[in-house]
């Protein structure tokens, strides 16, 4: 017999290799015929030294780096007595951003990729050394560029609240401006293809799916 909590998951899986599928269709169509023009055309119009778009790529990481002491301050307050709506939601959106980064890590280390432009390291890249393309199974931050890091973070701590909070207009509104400026921003900056930041934010938005789910977070 089956009981709910499988035909939930079920159901999330199913949910799961749609989306996949999708991203998949999208990633491969940006690879043959969107990246490398977008890419070429950052750097032609130096859209790369506009430094609202620099500024913009600070936050994801800097988010992460203080995920574990908001981690330990709520496990603190946890002391005193059951959270809050907000506080569970906040711990729940800091841990999928953790796991959704090491997700990340994994598969750029099976994807290979090499990064649209050269910036740190000499590593090799489309404009910088004419290198396309991915390269499974090699390891480095020189060839790791797919998925987007940053774009997981994001869409995995965003998404979390989105869920948790299904009703609120303002809510959805306040993440898709905080989400997509940032989004922009790491393909103006040439530090991503396009396809990397569709796969880093479907991949940090199926994690906080799954966090939202096993922990239960009611919704108002």
């Amino acid at each position: 017999m089956t009981t709910r909590p499988e035909l939930e998951y079920r159901t999330l899986l199913l949910r799961t290799l749609i989306t996949a599928a999708f991203c998949t269709v999208a990633v491969l169509i940006c690879y043959f015929w969107i990246d490398r023009p977008v890419a070429f055309f950052v750097y032609h119009h130096h859209i790369n030294t506009i430094r609202v778009f620099r500024w913009l790529t600070y936050p994801p990481p800097e988010v992460q780096n203080w995920s574990a002491l908001v981690l330990t301050i709520l496990m603190v307050r946890r002391a005193r007595g059951p959270f809050l709506h907000w506080q569970k939601v906040l711990l729940v959106a800091c841990i999928s951003l953790i796991v959704a980064d090491d997700f990340r890590i994994s598969l750029g280390d099976v994807c290979g990729r090499y990064w649209p432009d050269t910036w740190t390291h000499d590593n090799p890249s489309l404009i910088g050394t004419g290198a396309y393309g991915f390269h499974p199974f090699q390891r480095g931050d020189d060839i790791g560029s797919f998925p987007s890091g940053h774009a997981c973070r994001i869409l995995g701590f965003a998404t979390v609240w989105v869920i948790a909070i299904p009703h609120s207009r303002t809510a959805q509104v306040i993440a898709i401006v905080l989400c997509a400026p940032m989004l922009v921003s790491l393909v103006a900056m040439n530090y991503h293809f396009v396809s990397d930041v569709i796969a880093g934010s479907v991949l940090g938005g199926i994690v906080a799916m799954y966090a939202a789910h096993l922990a239960r977070l009611p919704t108002t």
